[in-house]
């Protein structure tokens, strides 16, 4: 018995697009949104709009706001 190509492929470039592709996109643009150049910050705009359904679907879960300052 062999498993059907067709809905493990579209599982795949499913989870990719909804899941993986954003979680990575987020992880970039924390680490480069205060020091991207003007080509790089459009390329990031244009990567969001991508992947915008797969932001939504993370947002609640994945938190990337900075931390608070210690104040003494």
């Amino acid at each position: 018995m062999t498993l059907p190509l067709v809905p493990l492929m579209y599982l795949a470039v499913g989870g990719a697009y909804l899941v993986v592709l954003p979680a990575l996109l987020l992880l970039y643009l924390k680490s480069r949104w205060y020091v991207a150049s003007s080509i790089e910050r459009l390329l990031i705009y244009f990567l969001v709009f991508l992947f915008f359904p797969g932001l939504l679907l993370l947002s609640p879960i994945i938190n990337l706001r900075p931390q608070p300052r210690q104040l003494s």
